[in-house]
């Protein structure tokens, strides 16, 4: 075998050539852990917001709350079935909630749909990870509504302290809060929005507490068996999971494409650099041939530079991703139809995923080149010298 430590330096003779091709195969590592981190910041986002111990109830046949809808009345069914947990009071844990648009303005000009949530006390009692980070708690029959941290500084008009129109009704925005996908939403009281967008005597959704999450699929069972409600249910955190896969696949399917095409084009510059590596050397080629060197040698040598050049650029591509980890960025809900805001994630398996691509990059744009240089006769090589 050809020393390694030969073909390492042998790349770096012609440093302009190799460091244009290292920025170009970076650029596309860049790109591709940048929409990578999308998907990871959406699946991140989901994952933060399903709780394992609570059973989520839907029209039967739908696949999101937004297009569920039922009677109130099977709320109270639910809450009398056997695995329900009750509070100090002995009432079932359970929350009945609507799910509503509004198209409001973005901070840019733009417009875009944002989902308003109406609950009941209860929400807050399935949800006691979620923080209240500025203001307070929206107080049922006033028209006030709280607004998740992420739309904030989207929205200008769900600002603090502002007074904005959902249907028929002027609501004044009392509270900013925190917490997972929810952060995308406006709370605000289940009767309140009912009546404002004359649309009562519904739910969505319903969510129901358990003992444990071992008692979630007993709960499931028990529902669907019940032929007086007519609904189907499903743990939270698989109801959001499933949520998750939904809205982060067009991201990956994107980055997809993107990183093929991207790298098709860098493939270009890594084949022009291992052909003037070629090109240049071909004295030495001709020389290890005459000493004895066999092709697949030659092949697997410059096989070598071009994975060493791959690696680089992967390397370099990979340090430059992570100032995009926690930017927050936001997109169309697949599922809802509504504004969806979140962090980037720039997870270690994107970043790996993105220095293999590069190395596979280099690998690709380095085998005609290796193998023209292989095949050349040996007095060819010498005489170009």
């Amino acid at each position: 075998m050809i020393p390694i430590k030969y073909n390492v330096r042998s790349l770096f003779v012609r440093r302009g050539t190799t460091l244009m091709t290292i920025f170009s195969i970076a650029l596309v590592v860049l790109v591709y852990v940048g929409v990578l981190a999308l998907a990871g910041g959406i699946r991140v986002a989901f994952a933060a917001t399903g709780d394992e111990a609570t059973v989520m109830v839907t029209r039967d046949g739908a696949q999101a709350e937004m297009d569920s809808g039922f009677a109130t009345d099977t709320k109270r069914l639910l809450g009398t079935l056997p695995g329900v947990v009750k509070d100090a009071d002995g009432e079932p844990i359970a929350s009945g909630e609507t799910m509503h648009l509004q198209i409001l303005e973005r901070a840019d000009g733009s417009e875009a749909n944002v989902s308003l949530r109406g609950v009941e006390d209860e929400a807050f009692a399935l949800r006691p990870w979620l923080e209240i980070v500025d203001g307070r708690r929206f107080e049922p029959g006033k028209k006030e509504v709280i607004v998740g941290a992420n739309l904030v500084d989207r929205f200008p008009a769900l600002e603090l302290g502002k007074q904005i129109r959902f249907g028929r009704d002027t609501f004044r925005v009392v509270g900013v809060f925190d917490g997972g996908a929810y952060s995308s939403e406006v709370w605000g009281a289940v009767n309140d929005f009912g009546d404002s967008f004359r649309r009562s005597n519904y739910y969505s959704s319903t969510r129901v507490k358990v003992a444990s999450p071992s008692a979630v699929p007993e709960l499931i069972d028990r529902i669907e068996a019940d032929q007086r409600l007519q609904v189907q249910a499903e743990g939270e955190a698989e109801y959001y999971a499933r949520q998750s896969a939904t809205n982060s696949q067009l991201f990956v399917i994107l980055a997809n494409l993107l990183a093929f095409f991207m790298a098709f084009g860098a493939c270009f510059a890594a084949a022009n650099t291992m052909y003037a590596q070629v090109s240049s050397r071909s004295k030495e080629i001709g020389t290890l041939r005459a000493l004895g060197f066999k092709r697949r040698n030659i092949v697997a040598a410059f096989l070598i530079e071009a994975t060493v050049l791959g690696l680089v650029a992967g390397l370099v591509g990979a340090l430059l991703a992570p100032p995009l980890n926690a930017v927050t960025a936001g997109t169309m809900s697949q599922t809802s139809f509504s504004e969806l805001t979140f962090a980037l994630r720039t997870t270690p398996i994107a970043l790996a995923s993105g220095i293999g691509l590069a190395v596979f990059t280099g690998i690709l744009g380095g085998l005609p080149p290796a193998l023209r240089a292989a095949r050349r006769p040996i007095s060819e090589l010498l005489r170009e010298a």
